[in-house]
């Protein structure tokens, strides 16, 4: 104990003898932490983003249509998923699930700015908000009564409702002519999270109740079939389950293709973890050349200080005194200059939540105490070669080192 307070001490006094050099030494360490901190950080983010964009998609659903199989169109016909198929899924899986609906679709010509324009018209019912994580902007979505008493009622895309009428509230209440029927207009909609056209909806598209359009369309199919898992580690075997159980009320050699977002959001996770491991090593590429850095300037150190180090010596100093103060001396520059980086690190995320309060901008504290091991590590590591030569100097030849 009494040693490393000497060599604290001695420590000290030497770093406050050269500051600028000094500084500069621990610039290396400040510039590893800091980047080791915003690449954590950076990843994290933009990992959190693509998952919640996934799971706002519906990391728990599953989704089923027919896929091939069939040689007439009779036969086809008797392939399709049917409504009495979404019937037997809620009766099967009930207390597994939490929503299950289904989607018909057709095509109508509507005027828009002046001239024709085709739109899709999907037909489903009240549990379709759910699954698909609508967000009703406007007016209200499908109830019940609407499926029961076959309303002639419609919701149009934030978009489309702009386009027709200017703004959401605008638009609720008016009519609109869809298969030579006129409905009424109860609400505007539109995705929580954007699938980009990669679903069945769009930005411009209209909802009706599935009652209704069954009557405009020739042929009963449902393309897709939604249905949402109460728990997560349920997803894989309902799909499995779904599958077999659609399959067993069709034709045999009918395919169907049931499938879920797991295997995208199990990708997104792997090649963020990739992602953050490469960040992480080239961050590391700073640490080393800092600590060679701290290393170098240690050894011109202990070259300039050999008469010091054998003076001290010659009184009596132990070399295990000489080796802790150089040691010491180079974990305290790896170490401020660690500390200093890594409140420079969390400055700027708490910088950009203040000026971006709705961005979430996770700070990790495990990359926290990394980078400030890692100053200790490098201290240590890049600091013991030049302190070694130091206490294994000759004492008669350092005194007449010049």
């Amino acid at each position: 104990m009494f040693f490393f307070r000497e060599a604290l001490r001695f420590s000290l006094q030497s770093l406050r003898a050269n500051p600028l050099r000094t500084l500069l030494t621990a610039l290396g360490l400040m510039i590893g932490n800091a980047s080791v901190i915003q690449v954590v950080t950076i990843s994290l983010t933009s990992r959190e983003y693509i998952l919640d964009q996934i799971r706002g998609i519906g990391s728990n659903l599953i989704s089923a249509s027919y896929e091939a199989g069939s040689q007439t169109a009779i036969k086809v016909e008797a392939d399709f998923v049917k409504l009495a198929d979404l019937k037997a899924v809620v009766e099967r899986f009930g207390q597994r699930i939490t929503a299950a609906t289904g989607v018909m679709t057709n095509y109508d010509r509507i005027a828009l700015e002046g001239r024709e324009q085709d739109i899709a018209v999907i037909g489903t019912d009240e549990e379709y908000r759910l699954v698909r994580n609508i967000a009703v902007l406007a007016g209200r979505f499908l109830d019940r009564t609407d499926m029961e008493q076959r309303q002639k009622v419609v919701l149009l895309t934030e978009k489309l409702a702009l386009r027709l009428y200017g703004g959401q509230s605008a638009a609720v209440g008016a009519m609109l002519k869809l298969h030579g029927l006129q409905f009424t207009i109860i609400g505007t909609f539109k995705e929580r999270t954007e699938t980009f056209g990669l679903s069945e909806l769009s930005s411009e598209v209209v909802i009706i109740p599935i009652t209704v359009i069954r009557y405009f369309n020739p042929v009963e199919q449902i393309d897709p079939l939604y249905v949402q898992a109460r728990r997560a580690e349920d997803v894989e075997a309902l799909t499995v389950e779904i599958r077999n159980l659609i399959e067993s009320r069709h034709r045999p050699g009918a395919k169907y293709r049931v499938q879920n977002l797991n295997a995208i959001l199990d990708a997104a996770k792997n090649i963020a973890l990739v992602l953050t491991v490469m960040l992480i090593l080239i961050s590391a590429v700073t640490l080393v050349v800092s600590g060679i850095g701290i290393m170098n300037i240690m050894l011109v150190t202990v070259t300039e200080r050999t008469p010091e180090i054998g003076l001290r010596m010659a009184v009596g100093a132990p070399r295990k005194a000489v080796l802790q103060q150089f040691l010491t001396e180079a974990v305290l520059i790896s170490l401020g200059g660690g500390l200093i980086g890594i409140l420079m690190g969390v400055a700027i995320p708490l910088g950009a939540r203040y000026f971006f309060p709705s961005v979430l901008i996770p700070i990790s504290s495990t990359s926290i105490l990394v980078a400030f091991a890692a100053s200790v590590l490098v201290g240590l590591v890049f600091g013991f070669l030049p302190a070694s030569r130091a206490a294994r100097l000759n004492p008669t030849e350092a005194l007449r080192h010049e």
